[in-house]
């Protein structure tokens, strides 16, 4: 491999790299307290009402409720952002796993209530998922932050004391609504793995197509609705719409540079010539409307892609509801 062509994978690495620091999740705030509201939504004398209610909750029952708000989470998904934030600050009694942790990130419209492994059975996913949409996410619609997270809170309360939520009014649904682009709900393990897979895969095939004289430009073409649909499922539309726009000026960008490269112009006279070259020490060939790409090494197998207020050791096992509005 020649130095030119080093130093242009080297570019390439970099810019995938930066792609990959700047979709990285925000870093878990520090935990000062019962309700930490980072996003700045939340009225002094709601803060105060919910601390309270918390704090004599957790006295009564030693259940630990927290509430959390931060302003965008970036292309991290809900799911694991808040399991994250639930295993840094360890809510719940260790060895009683019964901590919970309300989520609201205003600016993606996302929120979750995270539920430790001790309090699953009395607050399962579907009650979870019920407070949200009934008590959460109607309230926030109307851009009532202080009514939603509170009547959740004492939704969430109500549930795990063993009774009905007293004095609650949901906030009455809009004539219409409008479609969601966030992410539909996965569990973050098998999101990182169909992750892996989907970016894997089309990374692959970009940088392929990027090194690759004549047929890369159709691959350019044929890769545009791949980046626009199935990043969709993994991170939502914001981010693929991003990764989308990176792809669409990148592409021709890395490979209009590599044509000014002698190794490119060798590769492209010998395609036009034999139909087979070496790039790298990868052997590409073509024939008829076909094309492969395989090592050219025989010896090589294959080729793939400050508070008083503290947790008390708990842990959670993915177990709770997310929602959007």
């Amino acid at each position: 491999m020649t130095s030119r062509l080093r130093h242009s994978l080297v570019i390439v690495a970099l810019v995938l790299a930066s792609l990959v620091r700047g979709a990285a999740a925000e870093e878990v705030p520090f935990l000062t307290g019962r309700v930490v509201d980072d996003a700045h939504i939340l009225s002094d004398g709601a803060r105060e009402r919910l601390t309270a209610a918390l704090k004599a909750h957790e006295d009564a029952t030693s259940n630990q409720v927290v509430v959390l708000t931060v302003p965008t989470i970036g292309s991290d998904d809900i799911e694991n952002y808040a399991n994250t934030v639930f295993h840094t600050w360890k809510l719940g009694q260790k060895g009683k796993d019964n901590g919970v942790l309300v989520v609201v990130v205003p600016n993606d419209h996302k929120l979750r209530i995270e539920v430790g492994y001790g309090l699953e059975g009395t607050l399962p996913d579907g009650a979870a998922g019920g407070i949200i949409r009934t008590w959460m996410t109607p309230a926030f619609k109307a851009g009532n932050y202080d009514k939603g997270i509170e009547d959740g809170v004492a939704a969430i309360v109500a549930r795990l004391e063993g009774h009905e939520p007293a004095g609650l009014t949901p906030v009455a649904q809009p004539a219409h609504r409008s479609a969601s682009f966030s992410a539909p709900a996965m569990p973050w393990p098998m999101r990182i793995f169909f992750g892996l897979f989907i970016f894997g895969t089309l990374g692959l095939f970009t940088i392929i197509g990027i090194l690759t004289p004549g047929v890369g430009w159709f691959l350019y073409l044929f890769l545009i609705p791949f980046w626009s649909i199935f990043p969709i499922a993994i991170i939502g539309l914001r981010p693929t719409l991003a990764f989308l726009a990176a792809y669409l000026i990148g592409y021709p960008v890395a490979k209009l540079n590599f044509r000014k490269q002698q190794w490119y112009e060798n590769a492209a006279r010998d395609l036009k010539t034999s139909g087979r070259t070496s790039i790298g020490g990868f052997v590409l060939s073509t024939g008829g409307s076909g094309s492969s790409f395989s090592s050219s090494d025989s010896s090589s197998s294959s080729f793939s892609s400050g508070s008083d207020f503290s947790g008390g050791g708990g842990d959670s096992g993915g177990g709770g509801a997310s929602g959007s509005w």
